[in-house]
């Protein structure tokens, strides 16, 4: 009895001792996700410096070589002209979302390229009116390994002009005085020379294909500015639910801001959302009256 006795005692001794696998072991292989993401990769394809949120890669595309103006108003890149990517690791492999800026005379060689290479269109559609030249947004998904999905986009990018060489970093100090922008709005936005940029996230989590989608994946509402003199150009999207798309056009409209489109950008995502894109040019602090009155038709997140 007392050898049993002792034989238990060891192993229970055995089983009871903690077990020192690092914790971030463990959750990457409960997750199966890429234990390492290789970011540093895709900036190497993207030649240009990426941005880390949670666990969302992004990298941006502004088309600097484009001069877009919409009736007296020079568009910067920044204000409605930038394409992005974003990856995020999901099981054993990467969901990619994006999307890109294009001239009407890109769209059949890009499009041709990322079908071939199984990128997936999800959407295709203007943003803005009346621009010269026309510009046209072309939004993309893709599901595998990151870096084979990063070399397709890139192969269907240079069928564009849109510039693949490393963008310059240097961000100038903002110009214009948007404290009073920023204290209607309720919350700080990010400037950048000219420009001053807001990024609201819906306060419901949102999914597509049983993942949550974060906001850096493009469901979070952007809300551009830009300085033209005494003025201001405003553009972006609210990221709507249904029952919110008339609420949110009243709104604007009561303030003289223009709904220039709705539609999707994701094909199976949930709940259903709508973006409504927007154009404006006024007085700043009027447009940031119009823009308010429309968010606090939504269901976004309270800064």
């Amino acid at each position: 009895m007392k050898k049993i006795t002792l034989v238990f005692l060891l192993i229970t001794a055995v089983f009871l001792q903690p077990l020192n696998w690092p914790a971030d072991k463990i959750f990457a292989e409960e997750r199966g996700v890429e234990k390492q993401p290789v970011w540093k990769k895709l900036e190497q394809i993207f030649n240009r410096k990426g941005t880390i949120q949670n666990d969302v890669f992004k990298v941006t595309f502004p088309r600097t070589d484009l001069k877009v103006k919409v009736g007296e108003v020079m568009i910067e890149p920044g204000l409605a002209l930038t394409g992005w990517l974003a990856f995020k690791p999901h099981g054993n492999e990467t969901m990619m979302m994006g999307d890109l800026v294009l001239l009407e005379t890109e769209l059949p060689p890009v499009i041709s390229e990322l079908s071939g290479s199984g990128i997936e269109i999800t959407a295709l559609h203007n943003h803005l009116i009346n621009e010269m030249p026309r510009v046209m947004y072309l939004h993309v998904a893709g599901y595998g390994e990151s870096t084979k999905l990063a070399e397709n986009v890139k192969a269907a990018l240079a069928k564009s002009g849109t510039p693949l060489t490393p963008p310059s970093s240097v961000q100038q100090p903002s110009s214009f005085d948007w404290s009073k922008v920023e204290a209607i709005m309720g919350q700080k936005g990010h400037r950048s020379g000219n420009l001053l940029q807001f990024n609201i996230s819906r306060a419901e989590p949102i999914t597509e294909n049983h993942m949550v989608i974060t906001p850096s994946m493009g469901v979070a509402s952007p809300i551009n500015f830009q300085a033209v003199g005494n003025k201001a150009a405003i553009t972006g999207d609210f990221v709507l639910l249904a029952n919110e798309v008339n609420p949110v056009i009243r709104a604007l409209t009561e303030h003289g801001i223009t709904v220039t489109a709705i539609h999707n950008h994701m094909l199976v995502e949930s709940p259903r959302l709508f973006f409504m894109h927007f154009w404006g040019y006024d007085d700043p602090e009027k447009l940031a009256r119009g823009l308010k009155a429309a968010l606090e038709k939504t269901n976004h997140l309270k800064k």
